[in-house]
């Protein structure tokens, strides 16, 4: 006959040490810790950082501009009802200048809806492009209420970052 005594042995000390880690860790740690709970943002005193996003238009592509307009909705209502603050910055430069256009914006009924849920809201528009797109057009180009100048749409997204701001590209 056959012993299984030294087979038996090894396996048990096999599981003892595989065991008792996993039991002393149960031990040393809140059983509560462990019990799943469902997500809930966390709320933040309204002295917490305040939250700021600069996002870029560099499209003439009414999707895209739509997809950047409901970021620019959904953002800002978020921080709201967790009671934190957030400052929105829309660079616009290249062929996105046509999204604050008076003439050419496929969105600008939308923008009104931005500036009236969003009055903090900054748009900002590339000079360069815009005396580009007035030589190569011959005219004038307008744009839409609140829409301000910077030299360089680009430059203002780099400094905004280098000022520790998020960015999002749509």
């Amino acid at each position: 006959m056959r012993s299984y005594g030294g087979k038996a042995l090894a396996m048990v000390a096999f599981g003892l040490a595989f065991a008792a880690p996993l039991f002393v860790t149960l031990a040393l740690t809140d059983a509560g810790s462990a019990i799943s709970k469902p997500w809930a943002p966390e709320t933040k005193p309204a002295a917490a950082k305040a939250h700021r996003l600069v996002l870029q238009i560099n499209t003439d592509d009414p999707t895209v501009m739509r997809a950047l307009i409901s970021t620019s909705l959904n953002l800002p209502k978020y921080y709201r009802e967790t009671k934190q603050d957030f400052s929105i910055e829309i660079v616009a430069y290249n062929a996105g200048i046509h999204m604050f256009r008076v003439d050419t914006s496929p969105v600008k009924e939308l923008l009104k809806v931005v500036q009236a849920l969003t009055p903090d809201i900054r748009f900002v528009v590339c000079e360069a492009t815009k005396l580009g797109m007035e030589r190569s057009e011959g005219h004038p180009i307008s744009f839409i209420d609140n829409v301000q100048m910077v030299p360089s749409g680009p430059g203002r997204i780099i400094e905004l970052q280098e000022a520790g701001w998020s960015y999002i590209r749509s």
